[in-house]
């Protein structure tokens, strides 16, 4: 993770209309090729974190929920964040990110009905997974500045979301 600190507390941080800019102009073929790459994979991953987490919510009123609503909103920031740099880039979403969708509803839904430990202990598992993937895409590919903060962050949003689940599990007994 980066050195850089932030404030993971924020679930929305604002975005205004001068930071929408076009990118990557006069960088090399090689170069726009790894960002599309890591931009699809980091958009479709985000798109299936969103689901597991609106899948996982039961209509209880809990602390859990509630971080799960969170989390979820969290994530769908993530997801725009990726889409924006995608179109900023030239690029489109990915055309099997329908596939990612399924699999965050199945995963999301199967937690959901083995209970609220399964659900947190899928959460950390799942976070845990985007923070190594976020680290490699940022260790393997030459971003942009813009770009790179914002996926800084939203990797340190994933850690918070994993010391958020190992709370709640630890409070459950396990």
């Amino acid at each position: 993770m980066s050195d850089k600190h932030y404030d993971v507390s924020i679930i929305r941080p604002v975005m205004r209309v001068d930071e929408v800019a076009f990118r990557g102009k006069d960088f090399p073929q090689a170069r726009l090729k790894s960002i599309r790459k890591g931009l699809h994979t980091l958009h479709t991953l985000e798109l299936m974190a969103v689901n597991i987490y609106k899948y996982q919510l039961t209509k209880q009123q809990s602390e859990h929920n509630l971080y799960l609503v969170a989390a979820m909103c969290n994530e769908m920031t993530h997801l725009q964040d990726f889409q924006v740099k995608l179109f900023e880039y030239g690029f489109k979403p990915s055309k099997f990110r329908w596939a990612y969708w399924l699999v965050g509803f199945a995963i999301g839904f199967v937690s959901r009905l083995m209970g609220e430990k399964a659900v947190l202990k899928t959460g950390i598992w799942v976070e845990a997974k985007a923070v190594h993937h976020y680290g490699q895409l940022l260790a393997e590919i030459e971003w942009d500045e813009t770009s790179r903060k914002i996926i800084e962050k939203n990797q340190a949003d994933e850690h918070e979301h994993i010391h958020r689940w190992k709370v709640l599990l630890e409070s459950t007994g396990n």
